[in-house]
């Protein structure tokens, strides 16, 4: 079917967005700690910079929107991943952060909102991965699932923090957001399997 003026147009501002993002990306990608500006972003996308400023906003609104694409990222990750448990929504979750360190880094720095981060796609698979541990017989029936994930997440967002002021590396980031998820899975085990999910912290190095 012949798309209509209207569908065209809204298009050609689809496209255009994409470029500003991308634009904002290599930026950030070339000299990461440099201010980018309207004008600078405009010129990388091939757009005037009352383009960028009417498809994205102003600098608080581009951060929001490389928040977004970042989630929306992960929501096509944890789709080919299936109904994977809940340190695997944890895994991937940091795998995207640290795929694209300068961006993801800068994005935490300078969005003002940037404690929301995991508050969309990774918390909506983690409630649902931590519903299904429940169901599978592994947590107690009692558990609230959704406070559990709530509780995951806070302590992810803070490790997060501390990955993005460099206190600590990739593969520490990952550990500690791994040993929430560890933490919350033995304090609420069933009895059948709190043995077998209290041994990880028996054993793991957290310093």
């Amino acid at each position: 079917m012949e798309m209509t003026e209207g569908g065209l147009r809204e298009q050609g501002k689809a496209q255009r967005r994409i470029r500003i993002l991308d634009a904002m990306r290599q930026l950030l990608r070339d000299r990461p700690e440099s201010v980018i500006s309207t004008e600078r972003i405009a010129e990388r996308a091939e757009v005037s910079p009352a383009t960028v400023y009417n498809l994205v906003g102003p600098r608080e609104k581009i951060w929001e929107a490389l928040a977004a694409g970042f989630m929306d990222e992960l929501e096509q990750r944890l789709a080919a991943q299936g109904d994977g448990g809940p340190r695997e929504v944890v895994r991937s979750t940091v795998g995207l952060f640290v795929d694209d360190p300068v961006v993801s880094r800068r994005m935490v720095r300078e969005w003002e909102e940037s404690g929301l981060a995991l508050g969309r796609s990774p918390l909506t698979q983690l409630r649902r991965a931590m519903a299904g541990t429940r169901t599978q017989g592994v947590l107690r029936a009692d558990v609230d699932t959704d406070a559990l994930a709530a509780t995951v997440a806070t302590s992810c967002v803070g490790a997060l923090h501390q990955w993005v002021a460099g206190l600590i590396d990739d593969g520490r980031f990952l550990k500690r957001a791994l040993f929430a998820v560890d933490v919350a899975l033995a304090a609420a085990a069933s009895d059948a399997c709190r043995d077998e999910l209290m041994a990880p912290l028996l054993t793991r190095d957290t310093a």
